[in-house]
């Protein structure tokens, strides 16, 4: 297990974080204010390099391995929540799986463009009755001339404001469930693909996200890995992806802390600073124990998601206490702050909003202790 960073990898956590400081803390706040997808941010990013982290250098990315990783996307998430989640949606679920699973035509056509960030990606794989149960795959992919009919109905698809690429999974073999699904490389532009906004959310407010009302005709090119393997692509990702959103909720609860801190140093009752008080000092010290605790996971979920192919009890573990020691961070800092914390656009206020996410997106604490305790038994 990580415990000790190179010089290469702390090199690169610094790089983020002061990109995060610079550039991603200055629209925080306005980014959550407008719920407006955040272009401008993003093309800074790109132009950082963050698009494209762990792509290969000779298909433009930066070839950093997973720890330089979660370690940038932690960074950025001290910032913005959105900005972060969005770079993993485009890094982890979109970028990775072109350069692992696609043919040299696909990635010459969309690997380079994605991680220079010239375009974004998208990942296609919600839908009404496929969250948790994600093999419940009601778009369908139907066999025709030169190539397949693409019909259905995803939602909450995060980026599909401005992405142009989208990976869409779609059921080729009826009745088999997980067993009959494949991937496709859907251009955003395609006739056929209708785009509509989702209802305001509660946080990491603009994120882009937006349902696809799909009918359209794709090639036989445009598979991605092989017919009804697309499943296990999808599940592949998301080892990375869960990864990347445990690093978010440290990024937040990172946040949360320093918050909390600032505020009992500065805050005076009773003729003293509240960070004399032992309430307040105890909950810093949990807070800062989960928090840390949740880190020595996702460094080991990032470190195996690099040296072996099936990394998902170790995403999940990571996914699992990060978001939740998250979400306990932004709640004790909510009551250290007390009305100060609990106005409407307050710092604490977002960070609160933002970390209930992590427990829900790619995959519910409860589908990861579902993931957790299936191998514990299989173990025992």
């Amino acid at each position: 297990m990580i415990l000790e960073l190179t010089p290469e990898q702390r090199a690169f956590q610094q790089a983020a974080e002061r990109f995060a400081r610079e550039v991603v803390a200055q629209r925080a706040a306005g980014i959550d204010h407008s719920g407006e997808f955040p272009s401008d941010v993003m093309y800074a990013a790109a132009q950082a390099g963050l698009c494209g982290i762990t792509v290969p250098a000779q298909w433009g990315g930066l070839g950093r391995d997973y720890v330089s990783y979660a370690l940038a996307i932690e960074a950025i998430a001290r910032a913005s929540a959105t900005v972060a989640v969005s770079l993993s949606v485009t890094n982890s679920l979109v970028g990775d799986l072109v350069a692992h699973f696609g043919t040299e035509t696909q990635r010459d056509r969309w690997l380079r463009r994605l991680a220079s960030g010239e375009i974004l990606g998208a990942f296609a794989l919600s839908e009404p009755d496929a969250g948790t149960d994600a093999a419940n795959q009601k778009t369908t992919a139907v066999p025709v001339a030169g190539g397949y009919r693409l019909a259905g109905r995803k939602v909450w698809v995060a980026n599909a404001e401005e992405a142009a690429l989208a990976i869409v999974f779609a059921c080729t073999t009826p009745g088999v469930r997980g067993h009959g699904i494949t991937a496709f490389l859907v251009p955003m532009d395609a006739r056929g693909i209708v785009r509509t906004a989702r209802a305001d959310s509660l946080g990491v407010r603009g994120l882009g996200c937006m349902d696809l009302d799909l009918d359209l005709v794709v090639g036989g090119d445009q598979v991605l890995g092989e017919i009804d393997h697309g499943f296990r692509l999808a599940m592949w990702a998301l080892q990375a992806g869960r990864v990347a959103i445990a690093a978010q909720a440290l990024g937040i609860g990172d946040a949360a802390v320093a918050e909390a801190i600032a505020h009992a140093r500065r805050r005076e009752q009773f003729g003293r600073p509240i960070a004399g008080f032992q309430a307040i000092q105890w909950m810093l010290a949990d807070m800062a124990t989960e928090l840390d605790a949740a880190r020595l996971l996702t460094m080991r979920a990032a470190d195996a998601r690099d040296r072996q192919e099936n990394s998902t009890v170790e995403a999940a573990m990571a996914k699992l206490a990060a978001s939740e020691a998250a979400h306990r961070a932004a709640d004790k800092a909510m009551q250290i702050l007390a009305s100060e914390g609990y106005r409407r656009g307050s710092t604490v206020e977002r960070l609160f909003r933002d970390a209930r996410a992590t427990e829900i997106y790619q995959g519910t604490s409860e589908a990861q202790r579902m993931i957790i305790s299936a191998a514990v038994l299989a173990d025992a």
